[in-house]
């Protein structure tokens, strides 16, 4: 395809570190996941990072420790305030745990949450808020956390789509009390599956810890505040202290991560050079919405919503998309609300209804972005955007 929404982004060092692991013999989490956690926590000045099986498990596995913490865990028929566009796991583990979800609107502009609506969103009941910066864009990470704060609230970072981005100087997905990461293969960095959990909190890493691999307490130390550790030798080896589940990643991928971390610097500049073209195409353009820049972002992709004054047909828009050889998505998940699965949930909606997300949702779309050059492809999709929406 001319412009694709995936791309490769290894080299002949992430063969070369998986062929290493091949040949050592050993496949399962072990040494190269020790090491990759702490680079990549210390990427992001961060104490604990906890890898897992995907951004999606680091999820579960995230709302998983909220629940047992031994002080304010969350409980069945707390609230949690959640924005209308996200990925699905976003909001699955919540469901999962008994949550009832309260669901923010988002900012046309930025995509983010409207952070206008935090106040109307609170109740008594509301325990946590779940943050997610859309796409490589922060969200109003300074005026959530401070919102959290002031109201006692846990903040459970999403930044699945956001590695790398910046606000105020400060790297997303270090904003919350817990952090979550993807290394699917379109992300910033890719280690074919994997995830990752960031936390300054011991207690919270060691929850983590244990609830990743069977709930059992051999991947902690023995000065854990999870448990107190027995006199029983051949029992603690076997100890199972919360109801977890096997998320483990494997050797191979975190090698492939420590590789790809290296160029993470490098493919985020390459990123932004690529945005800062789209931008100069389509910014004064009144036929578009694209997303505002808040902060630094680290552009996943080029998103677009067809100005609904202008009288733009979007199957049109993308039948002519189609014939370029340019592919395209929905924005992230669309409205969440959209979907059928949302019958499932305990929910409601702040406002009782979330406009601008159903304006992405209908009128939006995305097409790729990657860490190379991309002056080809953007030209080419402004021209092929300019003569259908004439």
């Amino acid at each position: 395809m001319f412009f694709e929404l995936a791309a490769p982004s290894w080299g002949p060092e992430e063969a070369e570190a998986a062929k290493a692991v091949i040949d050592s013999g050993f496949y399962t989490m072990g040494p190269q996941v020790k090491a990759f956690e702490e680079e990549f926590a210390a990427y992001h000045g961060v104490k604990h990072g906890i890898m897992v099986n995907s951004g999606s498990s680091a999820n579960l596995v995230a709302v998983a420790a909220l629940a047992y913490k031994a002080e304010r865990p969350l409980q069945r028929g707390d609230e949690v305030i959640v924005p209308v566009i996200s990925w699905a796991t976003t909001y699955h583990p919540l469901q999962q745990y008994g949550l009832k979800l309260r669901f923010v609107d988002i900012d046309l502009q930025t995509l983010n949450m409207d952070v206008s609506q935090l106040e109307q969103a609170l109740t008594p009941k509301t325990k946590a808020i779940v943050a997610v910066s859309i796409l490589g864009n922060p969200a109003a990470m300074d005026v959530i956390r401070a919102y959290a704060d002031q109201h006692g609230l846990y903040l459970l970072e999403d930044n699945c789509e956001s590695m790398d981005a910046e606000l105020n100087g400060k790297k997303t997905g270090t904003f919350g009390h817990l952090n979550t990461f993807s290394f699917f293969f379109s992300h910033h960095i890719s280690t074919m599956e994997g995830g990752m959990i960031l936390t300054d909190d011991t207690e919270l890493a060691h929850l983590c810890r244990s609830l990743r691999a069977h709930g059992w307490t051999r991947d902690l130390p023995d000065d854990s505040p999870v448990f107190q550790k027995q006199g029983n030798e051949f029992f603690e080896a076997y100890r199972f202290v919360l109801p977890g589940y096997n998320v483990r990643p494997l050797e191979i991928e975190a090698a492939i991560g420590r590789q790809q971390l290296k160029k993470l610097p490098g493919f985020t500049a390459q990123r932004r050079k690529n945005l800062a073209l789209f931008q100069e195409l389509f910014a004064k353009d009144d036929r578009f919405i694209i997303q505002r820049e808040n902060g630094k972002s680290s552009s996943f992709c080029f998103t677009i919503i067809l100005n609904p004054a202008k009288g733009m047909d979007r199957d049109t828009v993308f039948a002519a998309l189609k014939e370029a050889d340019i592919g395209f998505r929905i924005i992230t998940g669309g409205n969440f609300l959209r979907h059928d699965v949302i019958k499932h949930y305990d929910y409601d909606i702040v406002g009782g209804a979330a406009p601008n997300g159903d304006m992405a949702h209908d009128r939006g779309f995305f097409v790729g972005n990657h860490p190379f050059d991309l002056t080809e492809q953007i030209t080419r999709l402004r021209d092929v955007l300019d003569k259908v929406c004439r």
